[in-house]
């Protein structure tokens, strides 16, 4: 069938058609009559032996020479060709056709004149063709468009000049009218107009959304009323074939992904169907007389609903695309996908591709939703079922080969950013060292929830986690990724599909927890980490704490931490010792942290409006308040390096709340150490030991040895309750709920018992819930604790100063006579340890109080006294506060701190704070 412009009239009759080609078969059925096995008899009606139905279906007087038709014929179909030929092939125009082009205006005039002239004049025109439609052509600019996008678009008939003109319906009879309409049906079911039904007004089409909207078909005036309706009815699918062309080339490109252009393709079959079934329609017209309009919509109707289900599904996604109307709809992904955006510009990509500039394009899980969805919605009608169930499972086929890849081989080849999981490039593995918020396990493979087709909506975190173990199982080398079943599902409707994702899952949390539990002692790299943090067991430990603690009281930035790692190292190779046989005692790093525990731990727990499960994490762009007083001992912390990939469950998130608890827990064992010092001095000293006249200076004597006791309490209750109570209970439920390699999967089930994400889960929830019973995670448990053991640390510090006051103010000392209460050996050691003092002392620290008064004696006591009445009163009133502070958050949060609370009330009792409260609850 010829295209383009209105057709001229000359057309081989039907009798030619048959002699000329072979009959086309066709499957309609029981429409062929017997005529169609040989010519028209020519016993029929008058108006069949006065008219005879050409190839096009309009009458043709009979006694018109058979010879005179064809080369009228043959010369509009060179006319044709070549006006076709002047617009797809560019060239230069030719002297000839430039003469004929500028030729006067009366050789022009006999193309003007009256169609319906003698047959001389008819003849005349067959051997002076008229002058053909030459529309002047331009060079196109270089395009990447594919070659069917740069089709030539026919020219509207309207825009046509010297077209020949039909002959007027009004003047036709019923049955020549019937013809021309069934001819021109055929036609415009291809897309073309014909000679009586034409583009309506207002349609473009060289307007894109002209084109996917489909055409309007209007008729010439002058049909009967009895053909017009039928007429209007079946011109819809060729509404619907026309805006279908127009759907599968914009969606063919190269923007709108692999599951577009595979949807293109399955309609590019129906259409092919359709043009297959126009072919025999005519071939049906060709041959039968009785091929009427009714006939042709019989036909049609069927094939008609398919089209209407095609077209509906297309404006459906042309309207997620903005191609039809304007959607609100903004991108939630936009923000996201910052990383690729960049990675893309850094490959020489474009940022937005083709015309698609600020829209969302609708492709990949989404295009498959809406099928799904009119699957869902038109299930009752069994042949928009049967049409759409083919649609999906031929638009999912190429997004199965992408979730095969990722389900079996753990990889991504998505170049068109329609899978469900997006990866961001610019996430490396290197970086693990520095992440402290998990971001590679996190964010590296994330899932577009908008883009999720309804199939994997119940199993797409299980599709996440099974790409994500076999990415990390390949990465390490660790298992053959390779040795997986061939045999997979290729589409959405498989029996196996969601089968496919629970093997694939299990098979690869099997793999990775193989890997970390078998190749890479995960829970010997655990046990590990409880030696060096959790001081356990200590004693390498304390001959650490004995061999630098020259350069622990140093500050803390003139700490040579190369010495102390030197010191570290030579501990834990100590023959005899536990943690001589750690194989990982190599990855144990020192380092020295300037900011104080508590103030680190507030600016972590003062944090607002973050991810729930991240509360703990430390905020890098805060300005950082280092303390200037800071020494080594307050400042030491530990470090721990990990491969890859157990650097995943040991990440630095996990490492930062280690090393926040091994701080803690280490300025308790200092402060012990402290105050262990200060009953040694107290004890062992001859000041405090001697027993003087002064019975006011022994009571006083009794009250700082019962503080430093009740000090040495309190911190060893919490050190205990840390230890023994938080994390060694909390300890061992960490290590049930670890699978070892014999129970990695219940066989009966055919599922994993325990996941790694799971594994990673249960080590955090560990950790935090450590940190949360010691009290590290509550602001103002954290503020009580840091006044107390503030309180601690000065009065240990000022035990010397304390021993200097005693010696001045007790008699028996400051004089230089030995009392009769001291042993010749004791006055001598003695006399020698004060000797020391003094060197040791400033200019100011001189023999004047040995001539003092009895008043300034008194006078000295008295400030003794005050001295350590403000010391007992500042402890026990912000023991008091921390007491009702653990009972309220263990009635409201946490238990365990029950415990503690009852511990540490006996470093209160006898106190007046006690006794206060007692009278304030009785009242």
């Amino acid at each position: 069938m010829a295209s383009g412009a209105p057709r001229a009239s000359g057309r081989t009759s039907a009798n030619d058609y048959r002699e000329e080609r072979p009959r086309v078969s066709t499957n309609l059925k029981g429409e062929r009559s017997d005529s169609r096995k040989g010519p028209p008899s020519t016993t029929q009606s008058t108006f069949s032996n006065v008219h005879k139905r050409s190839a096009s279906g309009n009458p043709r007087a009979s006694s018109r020479n058979e010879e005179e038709r064809r080369f009228e014929a043959r010369r509009v179909t060179e006319r044709t060709f070549e006006a076709h030929l002047e617009r797809a092939v560019p060239r230069n125009t030719s002297p000839e056709r430039s003469h004929r082009r500028n030729a006067p205006s009366e050789s022009r005039a006999t193309s003007k004149a009256p169609r319906h002239d003698t047959p001389e004049a008819r003849q005349s025109r067959a051997e002076t063709p008229l002058a053909p439609w030459n529309p002047e052509v331009t060079l196109l600019p270089h395009t990447t468009a594919p070659l069917a996008s740069r089709i030539s678009i026919p020219p509207l008939a309207s825009t046509v000049p010297q077209a020949p003109q039909p002959k007027p319906l009004g003047e036709l009879s019923l049955e020549l009218q019937e013809a021309a309409i069934v001819e021109d049906l055929l036609f415009v079911f291809m897309g073309y107009e014909g000679q009586y039904i034409r583009f309506a007004k207002g349609y473009n089409p060289n307007e894109e959304r002209d084109r996917l909207s489909g055409p309007s078909f209007r008729t010439l005036p002058g049909l009967d009323p009895s053909l017009q309706d039928l007429t209007q009815s079946t011109l819809k699918m060729a509404t619907y074939y026309s805006a279908l062309e127009a759907f599968v080339d914009v969606q063919s490109r190269e923007e709108f992904g692999a599951v577009n252009h595979a949807l293109c393709a399955s309609i590019r079959k129906f259409l092919h169907d359709y043009l297959v079934m126009i072919a025999q329609l005519e071939t049906q017209f060709l041959t039968s007389d009785t091929f009427t309009v009714h006939v042709l919509n019989i036909h049609t109707m069927s094939t008609s609903q398919m089209m209407l289900q095609l077209y509906s599904l297309a404006h459906e996604l042309l309207k997620k695309n903005a191609l039809l109307d304007d959607e609100t709809d903004e991108s939630e992904d936009s923000a996201d996908d910052f990383e690729n955006i960049l990675e893309t510009l850094r490959d020489g990509g474009e940022l937005v591709p083709g015309n698609m500039t600020g829209k969302k394009i609708c492709k990949g899980g989404v295009v498959l939703g809406l099928i799904t969805k009119r699957l869902e919605s038109l299930s009752g009608d069994p042949s928009a079922r049967a049409l759409l169930t083919t649609l999906l499972r031929d638009a999912s086929k190429p997004y199965m080969v992408m979730l095969n890849e990722w389900l079996h081989h753990g990889g991504i080849h998505d170049p068109h950013a329609e899978f469900l999981i997006k990866e961001q490039k610019s996430i490396k593995r290197e970086r693990l060292e520095q992440d402290y918020t998990d971001e590679y396990w996190e964010r590296r493979y994330t899932i577009r929830d908008h883009d999720v087709p309804p199939q994997l909506e119940g199993v797409k975190d299980k599709v996440l986690l099974a790409g994500k173990y076999l990415n990390v199982v390949r990465e390490c080398g660790g298992v053959d990724v390779s040795k997986v079943s061939k045999d997979v599902p290729a589409s959405f409707d498989d029996n196996r599909f969601l089968e496919n994702v629970n093997n694939a899952y299990a098979h690869a949390n099997e793999s990775l927890m193989q890997l970390l539990l078998t190749a890479h002692s995960l829970p010997a790299r655990l046990r590990s980490l409880k030696h060096y943090f959790f001081l356990d067991p200590s004693d390498y430990f304390s001959y650490f704490l004995e061999l630098g603690a020259s350069e622990l009281r140093k500050p803390v930035k003139s700490v040579n931490t190369g010495k102390l790692q030197s010191l570290l190292d030579l501990v834990l190779r100590q023959p005899g010792s536990l943690v001589s046989l750690d194989p990982f005692k190599e990855d144990v790093k020192v380092e020295m942290n300037e900011i104080v525990l508590t103030k680190a731990l507030q600016r972590v727990v003062n944090i607002t409006g973050i991810e729930q499960g991240e509360a703990l994490q430390p905020v890098a762009n805060q300005p950082i308040e280092n303390d200037k007083n800071a020494v080594g001992f307050t400042s030491l912390q530990l470090d721990y390096s990990v491969p890859f990939p157990v650097s995943l469950v040991i990440s630095r998130k996990t490492v930062w709340r280690y090393q926040a608890l091994f701080r803690y827990l280490l300025s308790l064992r200092y402060l012990e150490s402290q105050l262990s010092t200060t009953w040694q001095t107290q004890t062992r000293g001859i000041s405090w030991a001697h027993k003087g006249a002064l019975r006011k200076l022994e009571i006083w004597k009794r009250r700082v040895w019962t503080l430093r006791a009740r000090m040495l309490v309190f911190v060893q209750q919490l050190l205990y309750f840390c230890t023994a109570e938080v994390i060694e209970p909390n300890w061992n439920k960490f290590m049930s709920r670890l699978k070892t390699k014999d129970e990695p999967m219940d066989s009966s089930l055919g599922v994993p018992t325990r996941t790694v994400d799971e594994l990673m889960q249960d080590h955090v929830d560990f950790l935090d819930t450590c940190l949360k019973e010691c009290m590290l995670t509550n602001s103002k448990l954290l503020r009580i604790h840091s006044k107390l053991m503030q309180t601690c640390t000065i009065f240990a510090a000022y035990t010397n100063w304390l021993t200097r006051e005693l010696e001045k103010s007790d008699p028996d000392l400051s004089g230089n006579n030995k009392p009769p209460t001291m042993t010749a050996d004791q006055w001598k050691r003695f006399q020698m340890t004060k000797t020391v003092q003094r060197g040791s002392t400033s200019a100011h620290h001189d023999t004047s109080a040995t001539s003092a008064g009895n008043a300034e004696v008194d006078a000295r006591i008295d400030n003794l006294f005050e001295i350590i009445r403000k010391w007992e009163g500042n402890f026990s009133r912000h023991l008091q506060i921390l007491l009702d502070a653990l009972n309220h958050y263990a009635a409201t949060e946490t238990v365990v701190l029950l415990s503690l609370c009852a511990r540490l009330s006996t470093a209160n009792q006898g106190t007046e704070y006690a006794g206060l409260r007692q009278e304030d609850e009785s009242t």
